[in-house]
């Protein structure tokens, strides 16, 4: 079988940029489509198959921001790297809430881009290879199923995203024990940076929401360490 190249759409509305990226990606065996707008990207997404999103998030028609929750709302597993001028924390908390997996800020060298879709790619397999055992566990009155990345009881079926799912595994691995923040961090982000533990906090807390109707379950966080499952 001959080697099929990792498909990637970028969303870039400086056609002079989007030209450049699209040439050294291609230089380094990435197939690429470019799209000025969300608008465009969106159809892109909707009528082919991509491994990954590189999105700018000022576009005209539609921004990065819109364009990445349309896709959430049917592929939640695609990762998404937002390229933006801005440095605005809000911006980058924005982003993640969304469910991008990382963040650049122009002006970025190709090494940095390259290194930064390596890195998300690397994630995203190692989130589909995992043998996990057991993978299903009981939290209160809720079952989490990893592979499947369900949680549930029986009144509700919440579908979860792949950080939420290997964030909950971890808790569930080592519940009733404090789960380090390094430890969370290095094996679901790949890295401990400032907006990566800002993300974990984002995540944090939609657990905590989904979790809520039982008072009986509770992720406490241990200050300056990490966080504890703790289930009565």
């Amino acid at each position: 079988m001959g080697f099929t190249p990792m498909r990637i759409l970028l969303l870039e509305d400086d056609p002079n940029l989007g030209a450049l990226l699209q040439e050294h990606l291609r230089m380094r065996e990435f197939e690429v489509t470019v799209c000025t707008n969300g608008v465009e990207g969106l159809k892109e997404f909707n009528s082919g198959k991509f491994d990954l999103c590189l999105v700018d998030i000022m576009m005209p028609k539609m921004d990065g921001f819109t364009f990445a929750r349309e896709i959430r709302k049917s592929d939640q597993l695609l990762p998404i790297i937002f390229l933006t001028a801005k440095s605005m924390q809000e911006d980058k908390i924005e982003g993640f809430k969304i469910g991008c997996d990382d963040y650049i800020t122009k002006p970025f060298s190709m090494e940095e881009l390259l290194l930064r879709i390596h890195a998300v790619l690397k994630r995203g397999k190692s989130v589909e290879n995992k043998n996990i055992s057991p993978s299903s566990f009981k939290i209160g009155k809720y079952k989490f199923d990893y592979v499947k990345q369900i949680l549930e009881n029986s009144q509700r079926r919440i579908k979860l995203t792949p950080k939420e799912s290997d964030l909950l595994l971890l808790l569930c691995v080592h519940k009733g024990q404090t789960l380090a923040r390094e430890r969370a961090l290095h094996e679901i982000w790949g890295n401990t940076s400032y907006f990566s533990s800002r993300s974990m906090d984002v995540f944090i807390s939609k657990l905590r929401k989904y979790l809520k109707d039982d008072e009986n379950i509770e992720i406490m966080g241990i200050h300056g360490k990490g966080y504890r499952l703790l289930v009565n």
